[in-house]
């Protein structure tokens, strides 16, 4: 696994999803705000990339399917035991928890689509992801410097035009950029996951 791989592959896997994915972020947005369907919702979200990893497609309506609902308890449970580690990590002035960050990276895919319990969600993605870390930390830092540096181009085109307009067509670009990056982010996950993980989901 190296960083240009991943840039390569993520981006090709992100860009090839987008509009699934677009449509997927809309109907969570639509259904945010009804209990319980919007944990289902959430987990689903943030387990696409495993789907992208096999190149399987994605209807935005899969967010809506019982399974994700099902693995609320677990989810809810790795996020809590994550957060407390995460934040003990960083505690312990800050690269403890770096680490952490990138070492429990596919904890949330493991779970969900392997059917692992929180524990072995974290042992394994601390697993996968061993001697790996810098390739995805460098190769995120990389995507996330490319944004910053576009959004910071189109916040200054935009506020020095001087009129509504222009700050309304900039906003609207800044929006499509961003949607961009999201999906960019997601293929990036894909490819840390294929490469790492690989094989079919277990449910």
């Amino acid at each position: 696994m190296t960083i240009n791989n991943l840039l390569k592959n993520g981006i090709s896997t992100g860009m090839k999803y987008i509009f699934p994915l677009l449509g997927t972020w809309i109907l969570w947005i639509l259904t945010c705000w009804i209990p319980y369907l919007n944990v289902g919702t959430t987990i689903a979200l943030c387990t696409l990339p495993a789907m992208m990893s096999r190149g399987e497609t994605i209807s935005p309506t899969e967010i809506f399917n019982s399974k994700y609902r099902h693995n609320m308890g677990n989810f809810f449970l790795l996020i809590g035991f994550m957060f407390t580690g995460l934040l003990f990590g960083f505690v312990f002035l800050i690269i403890p928890g770096l680490v952490l960050m990138y070492s429990w990276y596919i904890a949330i895919l493991l779970l969900v689509d392997k059917n692992l319990n929180p524990m072995q969600a974290l042992h394994e993605s601390n697993a996968k992801t061993n001697g790996h870390k810098w390739t995805i930390f460098l190769s995120l830092l990389f995507v996330g410097i490319g944004y910053a540096v576009i959004n910071f181009l189109l916040n200054l085109i935009g506020a020095s035009g001087g009129n509504a307009t222009m700050i309304l067509i900039f906003s609207i670009i800044n929006l499509i950029v961003y949607i961009i990056y999201s999906c960019i982010g997601m293929g990036i996950q894909s490819e840390i996951y294929k490469q790492l993980v690989g094989g079919n989901s277990e449910n």
